[in-house]
């Protein structure tokens, strides 16, 4: 079912597109390919964060729910040399770095529904040459499907020219009643991460995760305040290949979520500079810092400053896709 969501600053329409299964319903917007809002048959909470407006959307919630490209996370000194050519993008952060792809990002767009059913819709943007600084005329497509209870978004891209292409959903996750995920179980199939300087860029290190603060192979609990930090690339494969469980976030309620992805990265963020006081979310309260863990399936973030990672780049003979999914389930209560 599409059903009318509000309208953009400058006027333009965004639809919400609703998908069930008797086991999961899920909300998606026109609106940045945005996963608005996701319910787990029985449980009265939902759990991602979103907001009931456009508003938020366009202000200090633009990522959340949001699928982002061409290029999420940061890139570098706003350059990349791409085949020997350099490029500019625009600069954030006193012109150190490029966030998101910057204003004309995907997450910034509203997408046309190609395709729906009770199930499924299929969304697809046009992103021109040059826009933002990115070369060639590519076409982006995403697709969400529910399937019991199971979410899984399938993101296609193509281009007439070189370019480069590293895309994410960005969506925030809470497996309990109330906001914040102090208390959660976060288990993460990585071995290696990528340290980052303190531009949040990494150095170009892969380490292993052993002894540090990043070790989510036995499952860490997580505080949900400012005494942990989390903003930063964990190494799940070399590269990108078939499906596979990725992480897994168990909640005090028994609520879970297993992610699995074809991407070889995954950036945890913790939301913990994120405030939006003047817009309402689906929980209730404004959404404040760390209301929600966002875990964005990617390639390593700083492949195009440093040659070993696995590269991104895109060319007109090898379209790009991306298969990621989230499954969820909850513990029934115990006989007795």
């Amino acid at each position: 079912m599409i059903e009318p969501f509000g309208t953009t600053q400058d006027g333009t329409a965004v639809d919400v597109i609703s998908l069930a299964s008797p086991d999961l319903s899920v909300r998606v917007l026109t609106l940045g390919a945005v996963i608005n809002d996701v319910r787990l048959t029985g449980v009265d909470w939902p759990l991602t964060l979103g907001s009931t407006g456009v508003a938020g959307y366009q202000g200090p919630l633009n990522s959340f729910g949001s699928f982002m490209g061409p290029v999420v996370n940061r890139i570098k000194g706003c350059t990349a040399q791409i085949d020997g050519k350099t490029y500019t993008f625009e600069r954030h952060h006193s012109g150190n770095l490029t966030q998101h792809s910057g204003s004309t990002a995907s997450h910034k767009q509203v997408w046309t529904v190609a395709d729906h059913s009770d199930a499924h819709v299929t969304l697809i943007l046009d992103l021109p040459d040059g826009l933002g600084g990115f070369p060639g005329n590519r076409t982006m497509t995403v697709r969400y499907d529910v399937d019991g209870s199971t979410l899984r978004m399938t993101a296609n891209a193509t281009t007439d020219a070189v370019t480069i292409m590293n895309p994410a959903n960005h969506s925030y996750w809470v497996m309990d009643p109330e906001m914040g995920f102090g208390g959660h179980v976060l288990t993460i199939h990585a071995d290696r991460y990528t340290p980052a300087g303190s531009d949040l860029m990494p150095t170009g290190a892969v380490d292993p995760v052993d002894g540090t603060a990043f070790d989510f192979r036995d499952g860490k609990v997580l505080t949900g305040d400012d005494t942990q930090f989390f903003d930063l690339n964990l190494c799940t494969a070399d590269a990108r290949g078939p499906v596979r469980p990725v992480a897994t976030l168990r909640g005090t309620s028994g609520v879970q979520m297993q992610m699995s992805t074809t991407e070889c990265g995954l950036q945890v963020y913790d939301c913990g500079t994120i405030k939006a006081p003047d817009f309402p979310s689906h929980h209730g309260p404004a959404i404040m810092p760390y209301s929600g863990v966002a875990l964005e399936a990617q390639s390593w973030p700083g492949a195009l400053t440093h040659d070993h990672f696995p590269s991104y780049v895109l060319r007109p003979t090898e379209p790009y896709e991306q298969v990621t999914q989230w499954a969820f389930s909850k513990d029934e209560p115990a006989a007795g």
